[in-house]
């Protein structure tokens, strides 16, 4: 029997660097240390552990699919999400309260409309300020420096993985595609199979999906290919590689010279003005388009950058105006056609479909004594605060949940059960339980043999979905007790 080999979550806290956090210098200092950084890293983050749950995991089950927009370079939380207002805040912004969340409806009009249908974390509190290590965070819900981290999985690709076998032999696309370019943490250990598609949309569609040999050379050349070596890529001896591109060929294979799959990625002119002619918006039409479809694919990554706003924060045709407009049009088209769209249980695409958006980590608010917190160049730098936006998927929408200080500056009220900041962790458990997905599983397949944990801990209680999203009360299934699952409802 194998035996669980555990770090001793206790010994976690350090106070080695006198602060909650990890900032790039201290990243830096602590990763030039070599082999003892690589030790010291995961004991600078202090948590405070929720209890051990008897009970087990917290499944609400109602999301069938999820799309998370990964807002790359860190947008402002006190310019967008987490509006505070004051000598700083342009005229334009036009800040209002809508359902009593304050909301820049002059910045991002259009998801204006959408707010009785958000839920905006805002006590989400990010662990580092480098972008690189914290943008990869967000995408695997662990310490990227730390020895599971570096071959962790991109949460698509658990999602890809935990669905394979609902899959359908008529759906030829991959569980997880990425759109937009950005930094798609891959499939880590698992195999390629779970790997994210990447696709940069195009009213053209996908160019690729045909071969200029033409369709019957292609298939008899694919034929002779099987014919020669059909028989190293099932159970190979070579290794997990040689069954690694057999996956690559099979999914490529059945997207070839498919008119369906090829009309998936193409979309009209009208749609792409509509959706705001930028990469992003074109990037949720065929998001739209592969949940309309249902042809496999249950996790899609939109990525989004230009949030690094040290310079010229409120430069009318730069800053934080270029991003939050290409989001403001993109993602508030996109939940209106979701709606309107029929899911696959019953509702509409949206009922059943999880948005999370959310960066890596917030911007500065205080700057010496320069109480808007902008630095010499109009911008503001990195800093840990940061919001996560959830939508659809059972989500009730409408509210805000936790409250920071009247600058934006820290945590004033975490907002739910587990008391305390919320954490990257908290944000994977909170998608895994919302598509069903037990994130305490722990999988026996990893390289290292010690257990990948889909969520490090969260089976001794470490790490907790946010059920406020959803419901505050739960109840216990008739299999629930038996199973050790509780589905809230």
């Amino acid at each position: 029997m194998k035996m669980k080999k555990r770090e001793d979550k206790r010994a976690i806290i350090s106070p080695l660097f006198g602060g909650t956090e990890l900032g790039r210098r201290d990243f830096f200092r602590i990763a030039g240390t070599g082999i003892a950084g690589s030790f010291l890293v995961p004991a600078l983050r202090p948590h405070v552990y929720a209890k051990p749950g008897a009970e087990g995991p917290q499944l609400t089950g109602r999301a069938r699919n999820c799309i998370f927009i990964h807002l790359q370079g860190a947008p402002s939380h006190v310019d967008t999400f987490d509006l505070k207002v004051g000598s700083w805040t342009p005229t334009n912004f036009q800040p209002e309260t809508i359902n009593g969340v304050l909301f820049p409806k002059g910045l991002m009009p259009n998801l204006a409309g959408h707010v009785n249908k958000m839920a905006i974390l805002r006590s989400v509190r990010a662990p580092a300020l480098v972008h690189s290590l914290q943008q990869i965070w967000t995408q695997i819900s662990r310490n990227p420096t730390s020895q599971m981290g570096k071959i962790s999985p991109n949460i698509g690709s658990v999602v890809a993985r935990e669905f394979e076998a609902e899959r359908q032999a008529n759906q030829k696309l991959p569980g997880f595609i990425s759109l937009n370019g950005g930094s798609t943490v891959s499939s880590g250990y698992f195999n390629a199979r779970y790997t994210p598609f990447a696709v940069t949309a195009s009213a053209n569609g996908l160019s690729n999906l045909t071969n200029n040999v033409g369709q019957v050379n292609f298939e008899r050349r694919y034929q002779m290919l099987m014919d020669l070596d059909a028989s190293l890529r099932s159970n190979s001896p070579l290794g997990e590689s040689v069954l690694d591109m057999d996956g690559f060929y099979q999914q490529s294979r059945a997207m070839m010279y498919n008119p369906e799959v090829d009309s998936i990625f193409k979309f009209t002119t009208d749609e792409g003005t509509r959706y705001g002619n930028s990469g992003f918006g074109n990037s949720c039409i065929v998001a739209r388009n592969l949940l309309k479809a249902n042809q496999g694919t249950r996790y899609i990554q939109l990525n989004l950058g230009g949030w690094d706003n040290h310079t010229n924060i409120y430069a009318t045709n730069g800053g934080v105006y270029a991003p939050a407009r290409q989001l403001d049009l993109g993602l508030a088209n996109l939940v209106s056609d979701l709606i309107a769209l029929p899911g696959q249980r019953g509702g509409t695409l949206f009922d059943e479909t999880l948005i999370v958006a959310m960066g890596e980590f917030g911007r500065t608010v205080r700057t010496g004594n320069n109480a808007p917190g902008l630095n010499g160049s109009n911008g503001r730098d990195h800093y840990f605060q940061q919001f996560a936006l959830f939508m659809g998927g059972g989500v009730t929408g409408g509210r805000a949940i936790g409250t920071t200080s009247s600058d934006g500056f820290a945590v004033a009220d975490p907002g739910w059960a587990q008391n305390r900041s919320i954490a990257n962790e908290d944000i994977a458990a909170s998608i895994y339980s919302a598509l069903g997905i037990d994130y305490t599983k722990t999988l026996w397949d990893d390289p290292f043999g010690r257990g990948f944990d889909l969520v490090p801990f969260a089976n001794e209680g470490a790490w907790y979905p946010v059920l406020e999203l959803f419901t505050r009360q739960v109840r216990s299934t008739p299999d629930g007790p038996a199973r050790g699952v509780r589905r809230v409802t």
